[in-house]
């Protein structure tokens, strides 16, 4: 009797399932010109990245997070001075992130139909709670996923806890992602194969090298290639 070497495949949601960097890119956008009689949009760009580095271990990864990193931006970059009806357009500008519309990657449902059934599917995603909750029900996806995972960070810790839990453990499982820092290194680090989907925006504190030495490293151009990939691999 042989052993299926694959059992358990495993779905970032942010740029893998559907669109969202995107939103962040349009809001960033409307921010810097709401600040654009204090400073040029490339100098504002540069303090909130450095705020947002700062406030992840406070506020942890999402929306939220993002909009008090403006908030505390904007302060800093008046010197205290920002008008109160400004602060208020930046919350306007978080609420509005938090209700974009769901658009779904292409291939992502044909990929998940073919998988459904053949592999235990989970979804591990980090973000607001009810922000990646909110976006799994309006995707229409939910139902092709055994287990939901929404997590605060992505390590090989957190994989190995998983896919444990999920499957049959982290060396018959795969981890699917466009972020190579949170996706890919540590879910091979953890034993599982790592499938990287480049995506076009990818959040540049989720940059890291390809880790191509790596014997269970693979990379497709998009969601369509991966049953094919899946089929290669046994």
């Amino acid at each position: 009797m042989t052993t299926r070497p694959l059992t358990t495949i495993g779905f970032d949601a942010d740029d893998t399932l559907w669109q969202n960097e995107q939103y962040y890119r349009l809001t960033e956008a409307h921010f810097t010109g709401l600040l654009a009689d204090f400073a040029e949009g490339p100098k504002i760009s540069e303090r909130l990245l450095e705020a947002e580095k700062r406030n992840l271990r406070h506020y942890g990864f999402g929306i939220k997070g993002f909009t008090l990193s403006m908030i505390e931006t904007a302060i800093e970059i008046t010197e205290g001075k920002i008008p109160a009806s400004v602060i208020a357009k930046i919350l306007d500008t978080g609420r509005e992130l938090l209700s974009h519309p769901v658009e779904t990657m292409p291939h992502v449902r044909d990929t998940l139909e073919a998988l459904t059934g053949k592999y235990l599917l989970v979804m591990i995603t980090k973000g607001d709670l009810f922000d990646q909750e909110r976006k799994l029900a309006q995707s229409g996806l939910g139902d092709f996923f055994d287990a939901v995972e929404i997590v605060s960070d992505k390590t090989a810790v957190t994989y190995r806890r998983i896919f444990a839990k999920v499957g049959d453990g982290p060396e018959r499982a795969m981890m699917v992602g466009n972020s190579l820092k949170s996706d890919i290194v540590p879910a091979i680090a953890a034993g599982s194969y790592g499938v990287f989907v480049p995506h076009e925006l990818t959040w540049v504190l989720e940059h890291v090298d390809e880790p191509k030495e790596a014997p269970r490293f693979r990379k497709i151009d998009h969601l369509g290639e991966l049953r094919d990939l899946i089929d290669r691999l046994g």
